[in-house]
Order: structure tokens, then sequence, then C-alpha cells
């Protein structure tokens, strides 16, 4: 198969593009510092009570879920203490067998009647705002007495309705609310070291 080299000139333009459109979108997230500063005392108050923190997302979103564990559970800057975390998107034999015998919106809801404590924290993770099974996560563990946090995009659609704590990217392109995703789960991970000391 014959592939062509881009233009140079219009590969400049779509990376200087695409940086500055990023740069927007995170500098227009200053309006939400409040929302990220109660979802990082959340989760450190879930820590500090014994809780967990249980985190869940589809494709990048699952992704991104499994970083902000992994910074967790090893360490973000500090060294400390491991801290209770669990990444609900990476079992793939739970993740086929409830989408298999329940269907796929109930891959997240049936983990967290599993592992989920009165106490705990559930970190949904969904661009649209709309993700069946984060939808459905968020119901039981809304029964089951956990902290919800929706970090969403776009209007933060059901999610941003249902989770007690709401941080919304107001951005329209998936990637640009994934970029300041990742960029608010670090946030949350450093405010969550620099209280560690309370903990």
């Amino acid at each position: 198969m014959k592939t062509s080299m881009p233009d140079a000139t219009r590969s400049l333009g779509l990376v200087s593009a695409g940086l500055k459109a990023a740069a927007r979108a995170h500098e227009g997230m200053v309006a939400a510092a409040d929302a990220i500063v109660v979802a990082a005392d959340a989760v450190r108050g879930a820590l500090g009570a014994e809780g967990r923190v249980l985190a869940c997302g589809n494709g990048g979103s699952a992704a991104d879920a499994q970083h902000f564990v992994a910074e967790l559970v090893g360490r973000f800057v500090k060294e400390r203490r491991a801290l209770p975390a669990i990444a609900l998107t990476t079992d793939t034999s739970i993740l086929t067998a409830i989408g298999n015998d329940y269907g796929f919106d109930r891959v997240f809801a049936r983990q967290i009647e599993a592992l989920g404590r009165a106490g705990d924290v559930l970190l949904g993770i969904t661009t649209s705002g709309q993700s069946a099974n984060v939808l459905r996560a968020f119901e039981v563990a809304d029964a089951r007495g956990l902290t919800t946090i929706a970090l969403t995009g776009r209007d933060g659609g059901a999610a941003g309705q249902m989770a007690k704590v709401h941080v919304n990217v107001p951005e329209m392109v998936t990637a640009r609310i994934q970029e300041v995703h990742m960029t608010v789960l670090h946030l949350i991970c450093e405010l969550v070291e620099e209280g560690l000391e309370e903990l």
C-alpha cells in the first residue's frame, strides 16, 4: 500500500492548532478549580476513613481510570504509603462474564455490588456524560452509600446530574476533554498527597 507524506506546512499547522486548543481548554478549567478541590477532598476523606477509591470509564476513559488508580496505589510525586484504589476496568474475566451474563451496562455496577462499601468513593469518567454503564454504576454506588464523583465533558449529561461531585470539562472535542481529564486527575492526586499527613 502506497502512502504519501503529509505536507510539512499543513502538519505544523495542525500541531500548532491542537496545542493551542488544548491550552485554551485547560485555561477554561480555572473556573472549575473549586469542584476539583471538592473531588480531591472526597477522595482524601474516604482514604482517611479507611475507605477505598473505585474508578471506571470506557475506552480512553478506562485508561484514565487505570492511570489514576496507579498513581494512588503506587505514588504520584511523594514517597508515601500505598493508597487503596481499584480500577473496575482491568479484569477481563470479570468484564466479559458480566457483559455476557448481565449486559455491558452492568459491568461496573456488578463489581460495585461486590466491592463497594459505604464511605468509599466511586469516580466515573465519561466524556459524553451519558455512558450507560457509568450511569448504572452511579445508581448502585449511591444506593450503597458511596460518594460519587463524575468527571465529564460537553454539558455533563446525566452523569453530571447524578453524581454528588461533578467536575465538567465544557469542551465538545473528545480529545480535548480527555487531555484535560488527565490533568484534573493529576491535580486530585497532588492534592491527596499534600493532605496525607491528615490521613
